[in-house]
């Protein structure tokens, strides 16, 4: 299989009496830390700025999920490449996707239903204490004799999630609903946008693997300019070419607009950083855009 991505310290190292979880995202490994605590050795295959709709698994990777005692990984197609890994990996040990108990009916899906449902919904805070409920009973009835710890930890950090959405509720209301606009490289947002009520434009799909063309180029830019809003977002796993055209498109039609700052979409910060956890990520985001659009 083809490397493109870099993965974390190899578990072979890990603790033998503790049980051995691999993820693929940032985000689902920070669930599985805070909710497993000292009972589990968590690893997540992809770190920061890996784009995980083009990721595929290197052999260390394959490694990696063969040793793990529990897979976690996001589903809805996110992980689209690995697809048949996962498929193989259910035949042999729990492997869990995390936005399973997420009701169909909460789900996005793209107008014309060509591309499934929206798989980014840890942009909805809601969403993922979801998420951690499922993580939290697969490792109670896993490991049931740390159940009771399982269950503890997922309430204490469910409090945590809980004031975070109320935080980017009320920040995201203080932006003037004339500007209230989020436009990214793509369509990742949709799920915070319908959540904190905030218009969200992407310029590719929900998929970084569809290319913007440069018809999406000027109807984004002519938009841009009607409105009046004065920034546009890049994100840390997506290159900055498209957004870039339609900021130079807005300056020839003599709109001045800038790069509000980077976002971290489907992947957080440096491993050591606020930005490298769930909850870092979210409101290092929310802060970016509030910043920007007021």
């Amino acid at each position: 299989m083809i490397v493109s991505g870099c993965s974390n310290s190899d578990q072979s190292d890990s603790d033998p009496g503790k049980i051995k979880i691999t993820s693929t995202i940032g985000m689902i490994n920070d669930i599985v830390e805070n909710v497993g605590g000292e009972h589990v050795d968590a690893v997540g295959l992809m770190k920061s700025g890996v784009d995980p709709h083009l990721y595929k698994a290197s052999q260390g990777d394959i490694r990696k999920l063969d040793e793990a005692d529990m897979i976690f990984y996001n589903g809805l197609h996110l992980e689209g490449k690995m697809t048949e890994i996962f498929e193989k990996m259910e035949k042999q040990k729990p492997t869990i996707a995390v936005t399973k108990n997420i009701p169909e009916s909460s789900l996005r899906t793209p107008a014309d239903g060509s591309q499934g449902h929206d798989p980014h919904v840890w942009f909805n805070v809601k969403h993922w204490i979801s998420a951690t409920e499922t993580v939290a009973e697969e490792l109670s009835d896993f490991d049931k004799e740390h159940a009771e710890d399982y269950e503890t930890n997922a309430k204490e950090y469910i409090k945590e999630l809980e004031e975070l959405d109320n935080y980017t509720r009320d920040q995201i209301a203080t932006i003037p609903e004339s500007t209230r606009v989020l436009v990214t490289a793509h369509d990742a947002f949709g799920y915070f946008g319908e959540a904190y009520d905030i218009e969200v434009k992407g310029l590719q799909g929900i998929s970084t693997a569809s290319e913007a063309g440069s018809k999406d180029v000027s109807e984004l830019r002519d938009y841009l300019v009607d409105k009046k809003i004065k920034a546009v977002f890049v994100e840390s796993s997506v290159p900055k070419k498209a957004i870039e055209a339609v900021i130079e498109g807005a300056k020839e039609k003599g709109h001045d607009l800038q790069i509000g700052g980077e976002l971290f979409s489907d992947a957080m910060g440096e491993a050591g950083t606020e930005e490298g956890t769930y909850i870092g990520m979210v409101r290092h985001n929310v802060d970016t855009i509030v910043n920007a659009l007021k």
